[in-house]
């Protein structure tokens, strides 16, 4: 019995990253869910539009200092407790899923996908003033030998003083396929970054950036080797991307 086809499995389809079983297996899964179609679609003329747009970027150094956007306006207590046990039901959810083994595989929907996650995440914490972190960048020695070793495997947080931004440091968060990380970043005019690191799905992905748009906040987020990266914050699409790309290249592959 095939793998049950995952959202992981449609954004490979529409980058044409499949492996030839693979494909034939998804577009076979299509056709019996034609509602999953346009989804797959969009996700292509999405993807068109980004890379007619950006990617002459790529080739550009990146600039000194990252152009500063407004602080958003700190969440009230009860949206942050909403919001923080939304990304906590999602994992529950997830985790409940991944044990059921039916006939038909689950809606791609049935798991909450990485960039709402992130970004979820990243509105949850980003506000905090004394608590951003469990624990701060002057024990970022410790910091990585605990991440590292809930999440199995080495995992360092990327460098991106180059940039105007510093490390505020990290906290482990529940995902829907197992521990995850968060890195935090924040520059001179106090905006923040958070780097979101989850498990990636047995099947792998693809390495291009993808991007969302999840309540104002912008994410761009690919999968690389044993995890799915997440870059969220509120500088501007552009400045998302160019951090996103030096994050990128600071992981082996």
């Amino acid at each position: 019995m095939s793998a049950p086809i995952s959202e992981d499995d449609l954004h490979a389809f529409a980058d044409g990253q499949l492996a030839p079983a693979r494909l034939a297996q998804v577009e076979a899964w299509l056709a019996a869910h034609p509602e999953h179609r346009q989804q797959v679609e969009d996700w292509r003329a999405l993807s068109a539009r980004l890379h007619r747009t950006y990617d002459r970027v790529l080739d550009e150094p990146i600039p000194a200092r990252v152009l500063p956007a407004a602080n958003a306006s700190r969440w009230r207590d009860l949206r942050k407790l909403a919001a923080l046990a939304w990304l906590m039901l999602g994992a529950v959810t997830g985790y409940v899923l991944r044990g059921e083994t039916t006939r038909d595989p689950q809606p791609p929907s049935a798991t909450v996908s990485l960039p709402r996650q992130a970004a979820v995440a990243h509105a949850v914490f980003v506000p905090e003033m004394r608590h951003p972190v469990e624990v701060g960048a002057d024990q970022e020695a410790h910091l990585v030998g605990w991440l590292s070793k809930r999440l199995g495997a080495e995992l360092k947080p990327p460098k991106l003083d180059e940039v105007g931004y510093r490390l505020v440091g990290g906290r482990l968060l529940p995902g829907d396929k197992g521990e995850v990380a968060q890195f935090m970043y924040e520059n001179t005019a106090h905006n923040r970054l958070t780097l979101y690191v989850r498990p990636a799905a047995p099947n792998g992905g693809d390495t291009l950036f993808r991007y969302a748009r999840e309540d104002g906040i912008d994410v761009f987020y690919w999968a690389d080797g044993r995890f799915g990266y997440a870059l969220s914050g509120t500088t501007g699409r552009e400045d998302m991307l160019r951090l996103a790309t030096l994050v990128y290249h600071q992981y082996p592959r």
